[in-house]
């Protein structure tokens, strides 16, 4: 798989993070846990992408 095609699916697995992040955060019975937990996966794919572009 060519690396630009590997960095745009991180990408879309990071707005897809995103959009559950907002959702549980909307929902008042989402458990700090979860929320932390999508925190904790978002960040680690932003890292994950800036490594591949350098």
């Amino acid at each position: 798989m060519p690396l630009d095609t590997h960095i745009e699916q991180l990408k879309q697995k990071h707005v897809e993070l995103e959009t559950r992040l907002e959702e549980a955060m909307r929902h008042p019975s989402s458990r700090d846990d979860e929320i932390a937990e999508i925190k904790r996966q978002k960040l680690l794919l932003k890292d994950k992408i800036n490594k591949l572009n350098s």
